[in-house]
C-alpha cells in the first residue's frame, strides 16, 4: 500500500501559513508583555501615591523632600530625592544620599533601611519601573555618564517629584524652591505629582531619549493631586507645561 508524503509546494504552502501566523501572534504577544509591564508601572505610582498620603498625615500639605549639594555651592530640593536607593550620578547628592536619608522610604517600607554610611547600595525595587528602559541622553556631558540604560540605577529611582516646570529648575511647581507647603492648586484633578521620568524628557527644549512604553514615542505614568492615576500619556515635544492631559502648575 502506497502511503501518500507531501509535495515541496504543499510543504511550503504550510511553512508560509505558519510563518503568517507566528507574524501575527507575537506582534499581539508583544503588546501583552508592554501593557503588563506599563500596567505593574502604574501599580507601584500608585503605591508611591499612598505612602505619599500617609506622608501628608505628618507633615501637613508638604511634599516628601530632601535637600542636595548644589555644583556651584549651596543647597536646594532635588527632586529625584524624595525616596529610593543610592544612584550613580555624582551630583546633587544622589549617590551619596541614600535610602535612609530620602524621606518617603520610610513609608513604603515596614523594615529599616541600612545607614548611607554602610558600604554598598540597599536595593528598593518598588522604586523601580518595570518599563524603565533609562536614556539616550542624560544631560550630563562626563564620560560614563551621557547615556544609562536604567533611571532606577543612575539616580535611584524611576519616577520623578513635580517640583520644577519644563523650562527650568529655577521654575517651582509643587516644591517652593527653598522647600516647604504645597501652593493652593487650582486643578488638582489635572495637576500632576509623581511621574516616571519621561515627564522631563524634553526639558529646556531637550530630548533625553526615554522611550520607554515604545520606540518612537515618548510617553509617562502620572498620578494626579486627586491620587488617580493614568498610564500611557503622551509627551508633547518641546517645553509644554500644561496639556488637555495633564499641567505642572499649581494654577495653569
Amino acid at each position: 500500500m502506497r502511503t501518500r508524503s507531501f509535495t515541496l509546494i504543499e510543504l511550503l504552502v504550510v511553512i508560509a501559513i505558519i510563518a503568517l501566523l507566528v507574524g501575527l501572534v507575537l506582534p499581539a504577544l508583544g503588546q501583552a508583555r508592554l501593557t503588563a509591564r506599563a500596567t505593574g508601572c502604574l501599580g507601584r505610582l500608585q503605591q508611591i501615591g499612598s505612602g505619599i498620603g500617609m506622608y501628608f498625615n505628618n507633615f501637613d500639605n508638604r511634599l516628601p523632600q530632601a535637600k542636595g549639594p548644589l555644583p556651584g555651592g549651596g543647597e536646594a530640593v532635588i527632586g529625584t530625592l524624595f525616596g529610593g536607593k543610592k544612584g550613580k550620578l555624582p551630583f546633587y547628592g544622589i549617590n551619596t544620599i541614600g535610602a535612609q536619608r530620602r524621606p518617603l522610604n520610610s513609608y513604603l517600607n515596614d523594615k529599616p533601611v541600612p545607614p548611607d554610611s554602610d558600604p554598598g547600595v540597599c536595593e528598593l525595587k518598588e522604586w523601580q519601573s518595570p518599563v524603565d528602559k533609562g536614556a539616550t541622553n542624560t544631560g550630563v556631558p562626563i564620560p560614563g555618564f551621557e547615556s544609562t540604560d536604567s533611571m532606577y540605577d543612575f539616580v535611584g529611582e524611576s519616577y520623578i517629584l513635580n517640583d520644577h516646570t519644563l523650562d527650568g529648575e529655577d521654575r517651582a511647581t509643587l516644591v517652593p524652591l527653598g522647600g516647604g507647603q504645597m501652593p493652593f492648586l487650582v486643578t488638582p484633578t489635572k495637576t500632576w505629582m509623581v511621574g516616571t521620568q519621561p515627564i522631563y524628557n524634553y526639558q529646556q527644549d531637550g530630548d533625553r531619549g526615554m522611550q520607554w512604553y515604545a520606540k518612537g514615542k515618548v510617553e509617562a505614568n502620572l498620578l494626579f493631586c486627586d491620587s488617580h492615576a493614568k498610564m500611557r500619556i503622551s509627551i508633547p515635544k518641546g517645553v509644554v507645561n500644561t496639556t488637555d492631559d495633564y499641567t505642572f502648575l499649581p494654577s495653569p
